[in-house]
């Protein structure tokens, strides 16, 4: 309990920075629509938010190393406040997609800004609980900002209000806090080709997860609108994904650890597969058919981040792991910044089952190529643990890192 106080204040933080970025991306879905802007340009905006999402995990290392902690976060939070108050004062698809690289930024850089400071004030002894309230936070309240849209209505300067004071809030248990800021990390060397040279198979995993996760969290409400589900009811859809994500963690945790990781992550993709064609070969569900779809979808297709994670790491050694965790995060902000654009395009030219094509001809695509990789080398048997990895930093690499060799000691 009293290490669950003394981190109040970041887990707060947060809960209000998720709450406000989790949901505007949603928003500004549906409020494209009742704005008449095209399907292409509602998935762009989706892009813009990981172009800023991308930038901001560069960016943050260096502006904390500048100004420091609390600082860097008050300036992240003000330019993706800026961001959401300035929707409904520009109507402009163009306008928007600046916008929505503004709190892509905002987001990144307080995650970082978080992680790091938990980073530099976790010890062994309390690292695993304060993961496994971490996890509990991000998820839970991820699962909340999907349900927001219920309430808030599309294209509206209150709802986007709302959102500026969850983000500004999230300013006041931070620097508020009497803990004295920790000392800056040093930003870890974004290297790409580090991903692919400890497994290749890992680096189309995370782009294969951006183009599922991405997809369906920026253009679902696009297709919810099109298969005729009402607003609270496409709320209920996303938080169905996320559900799904969060039950499948533990299981996935236990068969990356049990088998061939590699077998796992063919094993969910195949799922995934299957999914997205029952979903997109049937016509007319109901609506408790389009949630059930959500959330078996999301049961399949969230673990595969962190299972390829987890395989990058067999064949990473301890001083490789922050740089081989933001290589991770730099191919999935690839996926993650095309993605939106292009399952736009594909509704638009062939209907909303079209973003489910997409999404399955990646894993498929996946699915050959791990069969590939199979045959090229064999599996480490000296491998780490399953580590939840949420894509949220480059610094998320020194708390799973961490978490990877305190287990590996045990074993």
């Amino acid at each position: 309990m009293r290490m669950i106080i003394s981190f109040a204040a970041l887990f707060l933080s947060i809960i209000l920075m998720q709450l406000s970025s989790g949901g505007v991306g949603p928003l500004d879905a549906l409020s494209g629509l009742a704005l008449d802007f095209t399907t292409e340009e509602i998935g762009l905006l989706g892009s813009a938010h990981f172009l800023g999402f991308f930038l901001g995990c560069w960016w943050a290392p260096r502006l904390m190393g500048s100004v420091g902690h609390s600082r860097a976060f008050a300036a992240f939070t003000a330019a993706g406040s800026i961001g959401l108050l300035s929707h409904m004062l520009i109507i402009d698809p163009t306008a928007w997609l600046v916008m929505r690289v503004a709190t892509g930024l905002c987001v990144a850089g307080c995650y970082t800004i978080i992680e790091a400071w938990l980073q530099a004030k976790l010890t062994n002894e309390s690292r695993g609980r304060a993961m496994g309230i971490y996890r509990v936070v991000d998820m839970g309240s991820s699962l909340v900002a999907q349900m927001l849209i219920s309430v808030l209505e599309p294209a509206s300067y209150i709802s986007y209000n709302l959102l500026a004071i969850l983000c500004c809030a999230s300013l006041l248990p931070l620097t508020l806090t009497r803990r004295q800021q920790p000392e800056t990390p040093t930003a870890p060397r974004l290297r790409p080709m580090l991903a692919i040279a400890c497994s290749p198979l890992a680096a189309a995993g995370v782009v294969v997860a951006a183009l599922s996760s991405a997809t369906f969290r920026m253009v679902g409400p696009l297709y919810g609108q099109q298969v005729g589900l009402a607003v609270d009811q496409i709320a209920w859809f996303l938080a169905s994904f996320v559900l799904g994500g969060a039950v499948a963690q533990y299981p996935a945790g236990w068969l990356s650890d049990k088998y061939d990781r590699r077998v796992v992550l063919i094993g969910f993709s195949i799922a995934a597969i299957i999914s997205c064609f029952v979903t997109a070969m049937a016509h007319n569900l109901t609506p408790s058919g389009v949630m059930l779809s959500a959330f078996v979808f999301g049961l399949t297709a969230f673990p595969i981040f962190s299972v390829s994670a987890a395989h990058a790491n067999d064949f990473a050694n301890t001083s490789q792991r922050v740089e081989l965790s933001a290589a991770l995060m730099f191919f999935y902000a690839l996926g993650a910044i095309a993605a939106p654009t292009l399952a736009a395009a594909l509704i638009e030219a062939y209907g909303p089952q079209a973003m489910f094509v997409m999404i399955a001809v990646g894993h498929l695509a996946l699915v050959i190529f791990g069969l590939g990789r199979m045959r090229a080398r064999p599996t480490r048997s000296d491998r780490t643990r399953y580590v939840w990895s949420p894509r949220t930093s480059f610094i998320i690499g020194r708390l799973t890192g961490a978490s990877r060799d305190k287990n590996d000691k045990q074993d």
